[in-house]
């Protein structure tokens, strides 16, 4: 698409306004935008990794509420690499191996917000190669059940589920699965 001030570049930047619902688009080249002002001379382009590193950083009116036990915990760093987990949240990658462990009561908040409120990736397999894993993941399920139907102490529920689960434990140990 051309720049629609000078014609002459390819327009990279572009801005669409909704006012009352009259919808105006704006298709401008880098030096139009930076001398029209839609864009300041030293802005960098935003990338992937500003998106990334928008998402891991709490914003400014967040941390404002902090309190001090929260700050503290922001402030965690790696033994080994040095890294705070500010410097984490700006870049949007660890420096080492044990950043995961040092940071890992942090993480589980992020990858929800990340992955749509999941924090374990159990991906598709094949029916026909996956009869174990889906055996394990069901087990998985059903131990949940069991928990919430323990909690709710419908213990008939949950005996039947007990019964599932065990017999589905012993179909994988059969297959030299081991326990899940």
């Amino acid at each position: 698409m051309e720049c629609q001030e000078c014609h002459k570049n390819h327009a990279i930047v572009h801005f669409a306004q909704v006012i009352n619902g009259d919808k105006t688009e704006i298709h401008v080249c880098q030096q139009c935008a930076k001398e029209k002002g839609y864009v300041s001379p030293d802005e960098d382009a935003y990338s992937l990794h500003h998106l990334l590193s928008g998402l891991f950083n709490p914003n400014s009116e967040a941390m404002q509420k902090l309190t001090e036990q929260e700050k503290e915990q922001q402030e965690i760093q790696c033994d080994k690499c040095g890294m705070t987990y500010q410097e984490f949240a700006s870049i949007g990658k660890f420096g080492c191996a044990s950043c995961y462990q040092t940071f890992s009561e942090h993480l589980n908040p992020l990858f929800r917000k990340v992955h749509s409120g999941n924090t374990i990736h159990e991906g598709k397999v094949p029916k026909r190669v996956g009869s174990d894993i889906s055996q394990r993941k069901k087990v998985r399920e059903l131990k949940v059940k069991l928990q919430q139907a323990i909690a709710d102490e419908a213990f008939e529920d949950a005996a039947k589920i007990r019964d599932q689960i065990k017999g589905l434990e012993k179909n994988l140990n059969q297959h030299g699965e081991g326990e899940v």
